[in-house]
């Protein structure tokens, strides 16, 4: 077995198609016409077919799952943010963990949480090209010794 898709029920397929494109570059790959697929495997589904398939009501903001999108310029997509066609709301606009990855929290139109986080190598990579030893670096980002040794060597 295997995970092919996630889908997310939303209001409005064009407004979410245009968010998921303007900020994500995500495309179309099939349109269904209520059920379109993105690529990188997001789905969205119109909210009136998908009460219509559960027999429910769809209920939204419960903040108990998250799309993760990988983004390792975060001053450059937090500038698209601020420039972007839609009003972003924020959870987190951009917050530094303890292992050093930074991250910006926003809901999607339909208040779905979406996570931006750096690449946890580019992190480490970032910490050894600033001085950090390999050990330093492992402690932390909470990585393995080996893969950040292998990292700094790919830097050498």
């Amino acid at each position: 077995m295997r995970l092919k898709n996630i889908l997310i029920v939303v209001t409005d397929i064009e407004k979410s198609k245009r968010f998921y494109k303007e900020l994500f570059g995500l495309e179309v790959v099939v349109d269904f016409d209520g059920n379109v697929i993105l690529t990188e495997g997001l789905v969205l589904q119109d909210k009136a077919i998908w009460e219509k398939f559960l027999d429910r009501q769809v209920i939204y903001g419960g903040n108990d799952a998250e799309l993760y999108f990988i983004e390792n310029d975060m001053d450059a997509f937090l500038d698209k943010l601020d420039h972007c066609s839609f009003e972003i709301e924020y959870i987190d606009r951009c917050k530094e963990h303890d292992w050093g990855q930074r991250v910006t929290r926003i809901y999607d139109p339909d208040h779905h949480v979406i996570e931006i986080g750096e690449d946890l190598d580019y992190v480490a990579r970032r910490f050894l090209k600033a001085g950090m030893t390999p050990e330093e670096t492992a402690r932390k980002t909470q990585l393995p010794l080996s893969q950040v040794e292998i990292l700094a060597d790919e830097g050498k």
